[in-house]
């Protein structure tokens, strides 16, 4: 079935997903090796493509509006299923000089596997590299299945057909906004207040969503979510724009605390600590260039 016209372009996708993250157009020019104004341009075509205003502009920070969000969370999947696409040529170009399929969930894939692949090239490796990306479950059923070699997960749970190694520890964060009320509030946010209010929420399925729920099962409550996504970046955009509280990684939003756009909430009585483990399949051993990957940063950690 052809797709109706215009389609919109997915550079300027690309783009957009990092002004949500960056918090300026600039920024994101920058880590996209173009120019402002040939960021600006971009979306501005971008938005009358689509007849929809995407970002707030103003005060030298672009913020992604409601349906700016709403894009970057439908163009997430398209943009990693490019990117997939991509890796996946590349890789049938180079077979032969040895292959190493990756998957892993959505906060290491974004965070962490950029940062350990250096140190892979770094240490002399040519394999050819593709990535999957998903939810915790979803890597792990890649994994069952073989259709990557080695995956990364976070979570408390520990798939019992798998090899499993805690490679890094992470934990989660509740953030607001600057003008959320509780931004600035001195008294310490118990578990039952937190369970009492609307958060945005990481879907089901993922490491993030399962750590939260079971931290409040634990008190006997459960979540109440506001809405419920499948992206990082749309996450902290939806966050940024004072509707509420919402539940992050704190590798995902140290950018964002660190420049003053997301403020951590003080908790008390609440365990959100996780491990973020490497997986593999019980029965296939390794291949050479999972092997080093994994010996690598494992003694990085």
């Amino acid at each position: 079935m052809p797709l109706p016209l215009p389609v919109p372009d997915l550079v300027s996708l690309d783009i957009l997903r990092s002004v949500g993250e960056l918090g300026s157009i600039r920024q994101a020019a920058f880590a996209h090796s173009v120019s402002q104004p040939a960021a600006s341009m971009r979306l501005k075509s971008l938005e009358k493509a689509l007849g929809l205003t995407l970002l707030d502009r103003g005060n030298g920070h672009a913020r992604l509006t409601p349906a700016g969000v709403a894009v970057v969370e439908w163009s997430t999947r398209i943009l990693e299923g490019i990117s997939e696409l991509l890796v996946g040529a590349q890789a049938l170009r180079q077979e032969g000089m040895g292959n190493l399929r990756l998957a892993a969930s959505m906060t290491v894939a974004e965070y962490l596997v950029p940062i350990w692949l250096s140190k892979l090239r770094s240490a002399g490796s040519e394999a050819s590299v593709s990535l999957q990306m998903g939810n915790t479950e979803q890597v792990t059923e890649v994994i069952r299945s073989q259709r990557a070699d080695l995956g990364f997960v976070e979570g408390w749970s520990v798939p019992n057909d798998l090899h499993n190694r805690v490679i890094a520890s992470d934990d989660l964060v509740v953030v607001v906004a600057p003008g959320h009320p509780w931004a600035h509030r001195k008294r310490i946010v118990t578990a039952a207040e937190l369970a009492r209010t609307p958060l945005v929420l990481r879907e089901i399925g993922s490491g993030t969503r399962e750590v939260f729920d079971k931290a409040l099962v634990a008190h006997g409550l459960v979540a109440l979510p506001m809405v419920e996504l499948g992206s990082n970046t749309a996450i902290k955009a939806m966050i940024s724009t004072g509707v509420g509280p919402g539940v992050l990684s704190r590798v995902v939003s140290r950018a964002e605390v660190e420049s003053g756009r997301l403020v951590v909430v003080n908790l008390r009585g609440i365990a959100l600590d996780r491990s973020i483990r490497a997986i593999w399949t019980k029965s296939k051993a390794l291949p050479g260039a999972a092997r080093s990957l994994l010996k690598l940063i494992s003694v990085s950690s």
